[in-house]
Parts: structure tokens; C-alpha cells; sequence
């Protein structure tokens, strides 16, 4: 599902009928992180009436939060240091960029998708 204009709760509803209608056989859990139109009462009720959890990742964690590092990576490919005379083709770049996500950048992806997290174990206070 793609947006080209603001993402609000009737856009979060949407997504959720359009998972829902997956017929999916085992439950649902979307994870979300903490804007405001995810969290207003019509997301919520829409999501307990088609039986989906919604689980919200903790505020400023943005390393937990995945598509903010594919976002990173895109801006990378597809912005910097780049023109595009319209917004067909800004919009072309970053399709084509999120279609080579499993080809030509998976090696990459896959590195930058790692999760790397310290562990404190064996912590001596």
C-alpha cells in the first residue's frame, strides 16, 4: 500500500482492512511506532474488530524502528546528490531502489538490518 500525500488514521484503518482481507490463518501483530493517528481511538477499535494487534515500538527508539533504516539507505540511493526533473521520476528512483531491496542491495541490507544490541549479562555493579 502506497501513499503519495499524508499517512492519517483513515490511511492506518485502510491498511488494516486491506490486511484483514488477506484471510490470514494466524493472528496479526503490526508494529507500529508512536504517531499520534495510530494511537486514536478509530485505529484502535478498527484493529480489535478485525482481531489484529497493534504493538508500538518505545518512544525515540528509532534503532528498533526498521524502516527508518531502510528510509536512511533509500535517502542515500535515490537523494543525495540528485535531480529529478519531476516527481514521476524522484518517484520511479525510490520504487525501483525498494524493488532491488531483495537483488542488488540485499548484501547491504542485510548488514544494515542486523540487529546489533549490547548486551550487559554479566554487568558488575
Amino acid at each position: 500500500m502506497t501513499n503519495e500525500t499524508y499517512i492519517t488514521a483513515e490511511s492506518v484503518c485502510e491498511l488494516l482492512y486491506k490486511l484483514a482481507a488477506l484471510g490470514i490463518q494466524v493472528p496479526i501483530t503490526l508494529i507500529l511506532d508512536n504517531s499520534r493517528y495510530q494511537h486514536c481511538a478509530k485505529v484502535m477499535v478498527t484493529a480489535a474488530a478485525l482481531q489484529i494487534e497493534l504493538l508500538f515500538l518505545p518512544p525515540y527508539s528509532p534503532n528498533l524502528n526498521l524502516i527508518e533504516r531502510l528510509w536512511r539507505f533509500v535517502k542515500k540511493q535515490c537523494l543525495y546528490a540528485k535531480y529529478y526533473e519531476d516527481f514521476a521520476r524522484f518517484k520511479q528512483a525510490i520504487e525501483t531502489c525498494l524493488a532491488e531491496t531483495d537483488g542488488i542491495h540485499k548484501e547491504e541490507l542485510t548488514t544494515l538490518f542486523s540487529l546489533k544490541f549490547q548486551s550487559f549479562k554479566k554487568l558488575m555493579l
